[in-house]
């Protein structure tokens, strides 16, 4: 049943990690084809943004080193925006070479999670950035940025929103055309949300700027995101069958489930042009692959319903 809320987006865009945030913590490693069928299953549910993979090291990230494979076949193959996590200048220099036309950058929040992610502190990290942020943009690429530990951090604790937000307008400032505000750990109630929303608009960052991405660990992730929509948020990251978490912060657990949003974006008739049964296929087929269950408690409702 349809009843929407007033006050919030007629519209909301799901930026769908799946392929990359979502396969770089799992303990398999599938192969590039299944990755490219994958990422032409998600497109083809009506999903327009599909983060592909990350040109990070395969020393770090081993689930992502066929990065190069995955994504010259997808540009080819799959007409929609396919962003791409690009570390470093190396990263960006793959990028490039490859025809990306839209790449994302991971800052922290914090000093322990740059260290530990990034193996440098959060100043050197945002010195590491600001060349990557300039080429990519010179070179007429949009250039999003991960804002991870903006709640909550599992060394340093709860996080000074003040901090969260000099850190994003740095970043803007360097030309990141989009702050995307990760809840790393799912620590973050509905009330944390709708403050930190608020700290940057009172800072002159508008909700065009910035985007969500909650984990689920506490089971707040949908709440976290109703509390942002009410808010003005109208581009939410998601993670196909719940899949995902992060390999420096192991008490992460999956991101929110983008069936689970579809759901509850249907009920309040908010349009996302995703077709949720496409998806649940999709997701059912990769957890076939992976060899678990779906943690996705939508998925897991309308197949059982299919019995």
């Amino acid at each position: 049943m349809v009843v929407p809320e007033p006050g919030l987006p007629t519209e909301v865009t799901i930026y769908e990690v799946g392929p990359r945030d979502g396969l770089q913590n799992e303990s398999a490693v599938v192969s590039a084809d299944v990755k490219t069928e994958f990422i032409r299953r998600l497109a083809d549910a009506g999903l327009r943004t599909v983060e592909t993979t990350s040109f990070v090291s395969p020393k770090w990230v081993p689930q992502l080193a066929d990065a190069a494979e995955v994504f010259a076949d997808v540009v080819k193959n799959v007409d929609v925006d396919l962003p791409v996590l690009v570390p470093n200048e190396r990263g960006l220099d793959r990028a490039l070479e490859l025809g990306a036309r839209h790449v994302a950058v991971f800052a922290s929040a914090t000093e322990t999670f740059a260290r530990k992610n990034l193996n440098r502190g959060l100043e050197a990290s945002l010195d590491m950035f600001a060349p990557v942020v300039a080429r990519a943009t010179d070179a007429g690429l949009r250039v999003r940025t991960y804002v991870s530990m903006a709640f909550g951090d599992p060394w340093e604790g709860p996080v000074d929103p003040a901090q969260v937000v000099d850190v994003s307008v740095r970043l803007i400032e360097m030309g990141c055309d989009q702050v995307s505000l990760g809840d790393t750990i799912g620590v973050a109630t509905a009330g944390q949300v709708t403050s930190l929303i608020d700290r940057f608009a009172k800072a002159g960052v508008g909700v065009d700027k910035l985007a969500v991405h909650f984990h689920d660990t506490y089971g707040q992730a949908l709440a976290n995101t109703l509390a942002a929509l009410r808010c003005g948020i109208t581009t939410v990251d998601a993670s196909a069958g719940g899949l995902g978490g992060c390999p420096y912060a192991k008490s992460a657990t999956g991101n929110l489930a983008t069936e689970d949003l579809l759901w509850m974006l249907a009920g309040l008739g908010i349009e996302t042009g995703v077709d949720i049964d496409k998806l649940v296929d999709t997701s059912l087929w990769m957890a076939d692959r992976l060899g678990r269950p779906c943690p996705s408690r939508t998925v897991s409702a309308l197949a059982a319903e299919r019995q």
